[in-house]
């Protein structure tokens, strides 16, 4: 739920299409909402597939050791 109170502002163009005017404030917290549920769509994805999977502090570990290889 977006936790900043939003406040549009409508104005039309010369065509007739209808835009809408936020502060900066309100688009950002638009914005995080919506990478919030992205997030939790793709979790949910991620969780309901027989793919195989690896704990996390595994990856980091084979990323880092193949970090270190490279140098």
């Amino acid at each position: 739920m977006i936790k900043t109170q939003l406040h549009p502002q409508f104005i039309t163009d010369t065509a007739g299409k209808k835009l809408v005017i936020l502060t900066q404030l309100e688009f950002d917290a638009i914005i995080d909402e919506l990478e919030e549920h992205e997030d939790i769509h793709l979790y949910d994805e991620a969780k309901a597939s027989d793919e195989p999977s690896i704990p996390i502090d595994i990856a980091f570990k084979i990323i880092e050791t193949g970090r270190q290889i490279k140098k």
